[in-house]
């Protein structure tokens, strides 16, 4: 399994940095991944390209961009970059401006950095986790909290992954869910056998946001006891098109909806790709439970 700390070496991380707009806070990070080999300046130019055509969806949760572009001849090797800004900047986005961190990504496929997605995930939708992480006093306690080795807030990024549910100010919602939500699992899915719907998570490369919010939907599934159920699959958006058919529902960012347009199933509008009280809710509103 590759962890973060596996993609992300402390010469990759730097903290306080000046940028005066988005694309310069993607341009340092991109200076990073150049620096530490994992991609040209040519990623660099694409990752700020994708946000140019598709607007600011990498930003997937408050404060928090999650830069990248598709795998390229640009790509070196699958790496990362984390760039703590010393000043937020203004994305452009609805909801999760402006941004104080951003993480940027440069995989050579779509497979080997999920794992590192989804634990990176799991750490940023913990509040004593990402307070930890911005007050952190240099690149190697930023490595350090990401690894689990921080003591404290290491401890807490366990904590907080199951306990998120009462931060929204509505304890039990997650127990609720899976009580009432598993006896009145699709009756469908329970006919036919098990994972028998697909939702789709989708951003503009499949291999970025997407899975972020894919993790946090199977944190809830689990919870309610619907995985058996519900497969989620992270995708694109050309895929994503072809792939409606076989969903009951597509899960996606403000953007990209804008982007897929009438898919012939619901499409349904996340603003924080990290935090299992939203996608509870949106869970709930799919499948009116």
């Amino acid at each position: 399994m590759v962890s973060v700390s596996d993609l992300l070496p402390v010469e990759a991380i730097r903290l306080d940095v000046a940028a005066e707009d988005w694309r310069a806070a993607i341009g340092a990070a991109g200076e990073l991944l150049v620096a530490t080999g994992s991609s040209t300046d040519a990623y660099t130019a694409e990752m700020i390209r994708t946000v140019v055509d598709s607007g600011p969806y990498i930003v997937v949760a408050p404060g928090f961009a999650f830069a990248h572009a598709r795998p390229s001849p640009a790509v070196l090797r699958t790496g990362m970059a984390w760039v703590r800004l010393a000043r937020p900047v203004e994305f452009g986005h609805e909801t999760n401006d402006p941004v104080g961190l951003v993480v940027a990504l440069a995989a050579e496929d779509a497979a080997a950095h999920t794992e590192a997605m989804a634990s990176l995930a799991r750490l940023l939708a913990d509040p004593e986790t990402t307070e930890a992480l911005r007050v952190a006093p240099t690149p190697g306690a930023v490595r350090a909290i990401l690894a689990g080795e921080s003591g404290e807030s290491g401890e807490s990024g366990e904590s907080g992954e199951s306990g998120e549910s009462g931060e929204s100010g509505e304890p039990g919602t997650a127990s609720e869910a899976g009580a009432g939500a598993a006896a009145s699992a699709p009756v469908a899915a329970a006919a036919a056998g098990p994972a028998v719907h697909k939702i789709l998570t989708v951003c503009g490369n499949g291999l970025g946001t997407s899975l972020f919010l894919k993790n946090t939907l199977e944190q809830v599934l689990d919870r309610w006891g619907w995985s058996r159920y519900v497969t989620v699959e992270a995708t694109d958006t050309i895929s994503a098109k072809g792939k409606a058919s076989e969903a009951v529902a597509i899960l996606t960012s403000r953007e990209i909806a804008k982007t897929l347009g009438d898919v012939g199933v619901p499409v349904r509008v996340v603003d924080d790709f990290t935090s299992t009280t939203e996608a509870d809710r949106v869970l709930r509103d799919t499948y009116d439970v």
